[in-house]
């Protein structure tokens, strides 16, 4: 994994006490200090995830409402290969099929839960929301596609 920082930054990495610190040369300009804590928490996220990996944890709330991981797809064609899909039954008259980008992993450890591990944070969040956007929790009923532990308020029924 690698990543790009902005040329007037400079990362000066310590060995004997494991650290890297993230440096720029002008503090009073405003765009360098917003790009600072931008690159750092963008560093911070890559070494989380090569050290610990990142997951989000997606539930699926409704009647009938399943997933499963599969290895092959029916409807869409792999990108690479040994590519496996997320297949979700929720309420269309057929299955969606989703293929996992690279470097993400995806387990069912229930049929109503999906597990989505990867090092890479903003590529397993955006799988997690592209899966989300499938059904979308509505406020009425409270079903739907929730992810990392989200929540949402009920509203009352609607009375003439």
């Amino acid at each position: 994994m690698s990543m790009a920082i902005p040329t007037y930054m400079t990362l000066d990495q310590n060995l004997e006490t494991r650290k890297a610190v993230l440096k720029i040369p002008d503090r009073k300009e405003r765009k360098q200090r917003e790009m600072w804590g931008t690159t750092r928490a963008y560093l911070q996220n890559h070494v989380l995830g090569v050290s610990e990996g990142h997951n989000a944890i997606l539930r699926l709330v409704g009647v009938g409402f399943r997933a499963s991981v599969e290895s092959t797809a029916t409807t869409v064609k792999p990108e690479y290969p040994g590519q496996q899909y997320v297949s979700l039954k929720v309420g269309y008259s057929h299955p969606i099929e989703l293929g996992l980008p690279r470097g993400v992993k995806a387990s069912t450890p229930q049929p109503t839960r999906i597990l989505l591990e990867g090092t890479d944070k903003e590529v397993v969040n955006q799988f997690a929301a592209e899966i989300r956007m499938w059904r979308k929790p509505e406020p009425y009923k409270g079903k739907g596609i929730f992810v990392n532990g989200e929540t949402i308020r009920l509203k009352a029924k609607k009375i003439k």
